[in-house]
Parts: structure tokens; sequence; C-alpha cells
């Protein structure tokens, strides 16, 4: 990791994401946490899997996002999946809060990372792909190797 002022610590990824739905637009968001929770993802101990963010009453929140609860603590520890606020300007919640009420879209959080410090989580607005669509992205993507193999096996630029 360097030592500039964006450097970033990605903590943990939702690779399965980018093949469930279509990523039309990402956001970064600060979270709400307890201090147990944030030395719990110093150490990399969170999972993205199942979680989602929704806007409810004004503020958006993110669900299923498992932290594993801090070794050290004693009984001062968090729940590991309790519903985390995030933290964003109060237009982009209304934008996101539209788009998710039309059909089709949801919140979807790609990843986890702290920026000088400070724990964001990277939400993408997306929509779900259908299986036909999937078998489509997979079909391109090893047509792609392939080539790339046959670029190499034969030296060509």
């Amino acid at each position: 990791m360097k030592r500039g002022e964006n450097a970033i610590k990605v903590v943990c990824q939702n690779r399965k994401a980018h093949h469930d739905f279509e990523i039309i637009d990402t956001i970064e968001a600060g979270m709400v946490l307890m201090g147990t929770e944030v030395k719990s993802l110093r150490e990399g101990r969170a999972n993205l899997k199942d979680s989602y963010a929704k806007v409810k009453n004004g503020e958006a929140f993110l669900y299923g996002m498992h932290i594993s609860p801090y070794p050290h603590a004693s009984h001062y520890n968090h729940d590991p999946e309790r519903a985390r606020k995030l933290l964003l300007h109060k237009d982009e919640i209304i934008r996101l809060g539209t788009k998710v009420k039309e059909k089709g879209f949801s919140l979807v959080p790609l990843k986890v990372y702290f920026r000088r410090g400070k724990a964001k989580v990277e939400l993408a607005l997306a929509k779900g792909k259908k299986a036909y669509d999937k078998r489509e992205t997979i079909k391109r993507k090893e047509e792609a190797r392939e080539l790339d193999r046959l670029k190499k096996k034969y030296r060509i630029s």
C-alpha cells in the first residue's frame, strides 16, 4: 500500500456482484461503526456475501454485511450482522432512493476499504442479470481468453 493521500486498503470485495448484476453507477459512502467493528475490519474479518443497501426514512442502511466479533473485546463486542447506517449527502440519498424504487434496480456493496483511516463502502446501483445474460458474459470472457492465448502462441500483437 502506498503512503499517498488517497491510499486505499481494501478489506473485502463482493466479486459475485459483477456476475449477478449489471453495474450502472458506483458511489462511495462512509459507515457508522462501533470501535470493535473498526478493529475487526482492520484485521480483514468482514464478508459482503448476500449484503445489500436500502433507503429508509431518508437514511441509507447496509444490511447483511458480516463483521466478525473482535476476539480481544470482552463483553463490549458488537452484533456481527447488525444494520449499519451509511453516510451520504441528502441529494445522493434521494437520487439513489428514487432509482431503487424503479423496477429491477438495487443497491449492492462492491467493496469495503479504508481511505485516510476512515472505513468506506463502495455502493453500486445495479440491475439484476437474467440467467442468459450471465451465460453470455461468461461466453464473451472465454472467447477473449482464447483469443489472447492464440495471440501469445503465434506472437501476434
